[in-house]
């Protein structure tokens, strides 16, 4: 395995190996996790047969985090690297379906559920999603870091509006995309988990002036905020300074700052970094993959325990490798031969 092979493989492994670690903590309190956990999880855990969206889940399950993002990549490699909005909101009706089948409660978030009844009740792509700011975009789009490389942040960007702007065309929405689409994507390329933040701040100042305006904080400052916060932190004030301060809900002027705030306490470490983002409380499983993708793309997947990975494969019968090799495909087919160092205002990356 080649280290971009490893790198892409590890985004994804990073996404689905957080997500299944947040899967029994999502939507629970800080201390409530605190009380039946501890100060921050050591592995995966099953879910409890009281718990509002997961109930009896088995250790190692994962959520419609890695479910939707494997969606995407589907939808972008069957594409050829196109997303096609309307096959989009078809495969995510599909998609949740298939989970009522299974007897989940985790289903299409409030802005997705919306912009796809209002899309397949014939209303404009471009409006659809006017009012999505949650962080359903964000959650799903690492497929699209993979397949798009760094060296045109402007095209990076366009091909996250692409993918995003059906459920949400806001600003801050796709901000918060852009972010963690530009992180993984930087990461693939060889950038360090303090380079990829910074580009991700880069895209996501970008993002921000696409999409529909809502009223919301700015993403970008966000990250750089919440980053600075976690400094010389103990892994158990990293989890409380997160929670009480940056903010741990769905919207995603909280979450994606979050992922990338317990990310940055534990820049060497992206396995510790999601036991730390599952253990924030609130929207922690999104919190967890957004962070384990990054992290994956800027170490690769040997920076996970192996056990971690053979878990989230056989538990939920992924095939992260083989999609990971499918979307580099398309990266290597729409760079053309371009290996350009990446360059963002305010970046430097490594090669």
């Amino acid at each position: 395995m080649t280290d971009r092979q490893s790198r892409a493989a590890g985004a994804l492994y990073g996404l689905a190996i957080g997500d299944a670690l947040g899967m029994p903590t999502q939507m629970l309190s800080r201390p409530q996790i605190v009380a039946r956990y501890g100060p921050f999880l050591e592995g995966f855990q099953a879910a409890p047969r009281d718990h509002p969206l997961a109930a009896g889940m088995p250790a190692g399950s994962i959520t419609d985090d890695t479910e939707q993002a494997m969606l995407v990549a589907g939808l972008i490699i069957d594409g050829d690297g196109e997303a096609d909005a309307a096959e989009l909101a078809r495969r995510l009706v599909t998609w949740e379906e298939s989970m009522r089948a299974r007897g989940s409660l985790d289903l299409l978030g409030p802005s997705t559920k919306h912009a796809v009844s209002e899309v397949l009740a014939g209303t404009d792509v471009n409006e659809a999603g006017r009012s999505g700011t949650t962080n359903g975009a964000a959650m799903r789009i690492t497929p699209v870091g993979i397949a798009v490389g760094p060296s045109d942040l402007d095209a990076l960007v366009d091909r996250v509006v692409e993918v995003s702007r059906l459920t949400h065309n806001t600003g801050v929405a796709l901000a918060g995309a852009a972010a963690v689409a530009a992180a993984v994507s930087a990461g693939i390329d060889g950038a360090t988990v303090p380079e990829a933040v910074r580009f991700a701040e880069a895209a996501a100042r970008l993002a921000a002036r696409r999409g529909h305006w809502v009223a919301a904080a700015d993403v970008a400052a966000r990250i750089r905020w919440a980053t600075t916060l976690v400094e010389g932190l103990s892994a158990e004030e990293v989890c409380e300074r997160v929670y009480t301060l940056v903010g741990t809900s769905l919207a995603t002027q909280e979450s994606v700052p979050a992922a990338f705030a317990t990310l940055w306490a534990c820049q060497d470490d992206p396995w510790r970094a999601c036991l730390l983002a599952a253990s924030v409380g609130g929207d922690c499983d999104t919190i967890a993959a957004m962070a384990g993708a990054v992290g994956g793309a800027c170490h690769g997947v040997e920076a996970f325990p192996a056990g971690a990975r053979d878990t989230v494969t056989r538990v939920n019968d992924l095939r992260l490798d083989d999609t990971a090799a499918r979307l580099l495909t398309l990266r290597a087919k729409s760079a053309r031969g371009d290996r350009t160092a990446l360059r963002a205002p305010g970046t430097e990356v490594g090669p």
